[in-house]
C-alpha cells in the first residue's frame, strides 16, 4: 500500500494518490489529468475509482475528464445527485482497491452528500480517513455554503455536521491519520492549520471544534466570524455537478498566441478582460490601459474568482514568457474557462508596437514616510480585518480588497488617498481595479506594511469600528 498526498500550495488543495497490488484510486483531483495518468503509468497501476468527497466549490474537480480518460468509477456519498455517470454509495458501503479497502462514512454538515472515506490497510485495521471539508486540521467544513440547495439554515446544517463529527469521525482510534482536502489559506474555513497531516488524535485534543461541550456550543463558535464566501463557489459547484469543458480543450484555446493588433482587436470586440499576471513590481511601470493585475506568484485563481466572480467571463492574458500554460491552468482550476488567448512577446511586443499604456502612481515606504500627514491624509489598508486588527497604520481606514466592488462605490474621485496591503501584492490589484474605473486619485505603497514597519510611521492595533469596511 502507498498513499501520496499531492497537495496545491495555491489552491491550499491536497488530493491523493492511493495504490495496493496494481490497482489506484484518486481522491478529490484537480483539474488537469495528465499528471495522474503519467503517474499511473509510470507505476504500472489501473485507476480502479475515483472517490469525490463532496461537490466542491473553491475549485473544479478532474473527476470528468478523469473517468473518461481511465475508465475508472466515479464515487461520491449518499445524496449525490450527478449529471454523469457516477456512483452513489450507501453509507458504510465498502470499495476494495488491491489489499485495501475504502469505506463510507456518510458525513453531511458542510454538504449533504459530505462523505469521509475511512481506508482500511491489509491487515484490516482502521488507518487513515480522507475527510474532505468535514475535518480540517484545527477546523472543520463551513456549513454555510449549501443552505439553498439543502433547504436548512446555517445553524441546521452545523448541528448536521455536529452529529456526523460525534457519531462516525470521534469514535475512530487516536492513531488513525487525518488526510483533509484543505489546508491554511482555503476560503473553506476560517481556522486550518498550515500543517496538511496529523492524526485523529492529536485533533482530538487541538481542534476548538472538537472540543465543545454540546452542539449549541459548538454551532455557535463554527458559525462565528465566517467570512462572506466567494461569488465564483457556486458556479463551481454546478461545474462539479453537471460536467465541464475538457481540460484539453480549454488549454487549446486559451493558449492561442496573438499579435497586438490581434490581442486588442478581440478586447474590443469581445468584451474581454485584459488579465496581467505579471509580478506587480513589473505592472506598475507599464501596462494595457484597463487591465486587471492578479500576479501568477501567489494566490493567483482563487483572487480570479474572488474579484471577477463570473466564470464565463471571457479572458485576455498577459504573462511573462512561458508561464501562458500555467496561468491558463490555474484558471481553469477554479471555472475560468473562457481564455480566448495571450498576448504573443507579452507587454514588450506591445509597447514596442506604439500602443497606449498606462502607470501606477507607487512610491516606496520611505518617501510615504516623508510626505504623509497622520490624521490629515487619507491612508487605505486593504488586508482583511484581522490582519488589521493585528496592527496597522494610525487612523488608517480598513477596506479588505475582497469587497473592493462593495467599497469602490464610495470613493470621492477628488480626495487623495494612499493604499497599501502587506506586501505590494494586493494593493496593486486593487490599484489596477481603481483605474481600470476612472479613479487616478491615489498612490499606491511599495511593499506594503511590511516596508511601512520599518519606517517611523506610528502604528496601532486599536480598532476604529467607524473606520472598518463592512461587507
Amino acid at each position: 500500500m502507498q498513499i501520496e498526498q499531492i497537495y496545491t500550495g495555491c489552491l491550499a488543495q491536497g488530493a491523493y494518490y492511493v495504490t495496493s497490488k496494481g490497482e489506484a484510486a484518486i481522491i478529490d483531483p484537480l483539474r488537469e489529468t495528465a499528471p495522474y495518468i503519467q503517474r499511473l503509468e509510470k507505476d504500472k497501476v489501473k485507476l480502479k475509482y475515483i472517490f469525490e468527497t463532496h461537490f466542491h466549490a473553491d475549485f473544479v474537480s478532474g473527476h470528468v475528464d478523469l473517468g473518461k480518460k481511465t475508465g475508472a468509477a466515479i464515487v461520491y456519498g449518499p445524496n449525490a445527485a450527478c449529471e454523469f455517470n457516477c456512483i452513489s454509495a450507501k453509507d458504510g458501503e465498502e470499495f476494495k482497491i488491491g489489499d485495501v479497502v475504502i469505506k463510507v462514512l456518510h458525513t453531511p454538515g458542510h454538504t449533504m452528500e459530505s462523505t469521509t472515506f475511512l481506508l482500511k490497510d491489509e491487515m484490516g485495521k482502521d488507518y487513515c480517513i480522507f475527510s474532505g471539508d468535514t475535518l480540517f486540521l484545527g477546523d472543520v467544513g463551513r456549513p454555510d455554503l449549501a443552505q439553498k440547495a439543502a433547504n436548512m439554515t446555517k445553524e441546521e446544517l452545523a448541528g448536521l455536521l455536529y452529529d456526523s463529527l460525534m457519531t462516525k469521525i470521534m469514535p475512530l482510534a487516536d492513531d488513525v491519520i487525518v488526510y483533509p482536502a484543505h489546508g491554511a489559506g482555503s476560503a473553506c474555513g476560517k481556522n486550518m492549520t498550515t500543517e496538511t497531516v496529523d492524526t485523529l488524535g492529536h485533533q482530538k485534543k487541538v481542534n476548538y471544534a472538537l472540543n465543545q461541550p454540546d452542539k449549541t456550543s459548538f454551532v455557535k463558535a463554527v458559525l462565528e466570524g465566517l467570512l462572506p464566501p466567494p461569488g465564483y463557489f457556486g458556479m463551481n459547484v454546478a461545474m462539479n455537478k453537471k460536467g465541464y469543458e475538457s481540460f484539453d480543450v480549454v488549454l487549446s484555446h486559451g493558449l492561442r498566441a496573438l499579435s497586438p493588433d490581434e490581442f486588442e482587436a478581440a478586447a474590443e470586440s469581445t468584451g474581454a478582460l485584459v488579465l496581467d499576471a505579471r509580478d506587480n513590481k513589473e505592472f506598475y511601470r507599464g501596462y494595457i490601459p484597463r487591465s486587471v493585475n492578479i500576479g501568477l506568484v501567489g494566490d493567483f485563481a482563487p483572487w480570479v474568482g474572488a474579484l471577477i466572480v463570473d466564470v464565463k467571463q471571457p479572458l485576455l492574458l498577459i504573462t511573462d514568457e512561458g508561464k501562458e500554460e500555467e496561468a491558463v491552468t490555474r484558471l481553469s482550476r477554479v471555472g475560468f474557462d473562457n481564455v480566448l488567448g495571450y498576448l504573443k512577446g507579452g507587454f514588450a511586443v506591445w509597447l514596442s508596437s506604439g500602443k497606449e499604456a498606462d502607470v501606477v502612481d507607487r512610491i516606496t515606504a520611505e518617501q510615504f514616510a516623508k510626505e504623509v500627514k497622520i490624521g490629515k491624509d487619507k491612508i487605505i489598508d486593504i488586508r482583511r480585518e484581522s490582519e488589521y486588527a493585528a496592527e496597522h497604520i494610525k487612523e488608517s481606514y480598513n477596506k479588505p480588497l475582497d469587497y473592493i466592488n462593495d467599497w469602490i462605490k464610495g470613493i470621492n474621485p477628488e480626495e487623495h488617498f494612499y493604499i497599501y496591503c502587506a506586501g505590494g501584492y494586493r494593493s496593486m490589484i486593487a490599484s489596477s481595479i481603481l483605474q481600470a474605473r476612472g479613479y487616478r486619485n491615489f498612490t499606491e505603497i511599495e511593499g506594503g506594511f511590511k516596508a511601512i514597519s520599518k519606517t517611523g510611521i506610528p502604528r496601532t492595533d486599536y480598532v476604529c469600528q467607524s473606520k472598518i469596511m463592512k461587507a
